[in-house]
């Protein structure tokens, strides 16, 4: 189960000012499947206007109905195996999302196994989270317990030439648990839990009961 309290102390820190993503990359694809264009930038190189557009896709995510619309699910031996799903994205997250090579092979691999009928796109935000010290008495201290890193992945319908509308998809990974990386964790966010998107969660999660 998420703890919604994990949510909202990574959600307050998803803003312009203070915000703990330091970089954003995406690709927009056509109905068929193919990649009409990437980007990958510094996040703190966007405009403040851009960067609070950006941000309100990623806490979609965060921000949806615990444990309803975004759940915790365990990565299985199969899915964690060399050359899996998972071993590709914990090397976007290692390396920063600096490495484009990896974020393309993973729109690749999208792109073959999405199909919504439209044109789409997938937006990457990785960020480093100093997690601050919580005393007995639950204050805040000086201090940090561990520096969470992470990936946040939205995917959107466009809605109009790259304007990605509300995400339909999406997931953080690892998932953030007991104030700490879970890396045999992962949380999922589907916007109509009625419809899951079986296709890219199939072999990969088993959901946690």
């Amino acid at each position: 189960m998420i703890d919604r309290n994990d949510m909202l102390e990574l959600t307050r820190r998803l803003t312009p000012e203070r915000s703990s993503v330091g970089r954003i990359a995406g690709a927009y694809f056509d109905a068929e499947g193919y990649v009409d264009g990437t980007f990958n930038i510094n996040f703190l190189k966007l405009s403040v206007p851009e960067r609070k557009k950006n941000l309100s896709i990623a806490k979609t995510v965060l921000f949806s109905e615990t444990n309803s619309l975004l759940k915790e699910y365990t990565l299985t031996k199969e899915a964690r195996r060399p050359g899996g799903l998972w071993q590709l994205l914990s090397a976007i997250k290692e390396c920063g999302m600096k490495n484009d090579a990896y974020t393309d092979l993973f729109y690749e691999i999208l792109g073959e196994k999405y199909r919504p009928g439209g044109p789409w796109s997938c937006f990457l935000f990785h960020g480093r989270y100093d997690v601050p010290v919580k005393g007995l008495d639950k204050a805040w201290m000086e201090g940090s317990e561990e520096v969470y890193e992470y990936l946040i992945c939205a995917i959107s319908p466009l809605t109009g030439e790259y304007e990605p509308g509300e995400p339909e998809f999406g997931f953080l990974y690892p998932a953030f648990k007991e104030r700490g990386a879970a890396l045999n964790f992962v949380n999922l966010f589907e916007k109509d839990p009625n419809r899951p998107h079986r296709e890219l969660t199939a072999v990969s999660y088993t959901h946690l009961r």
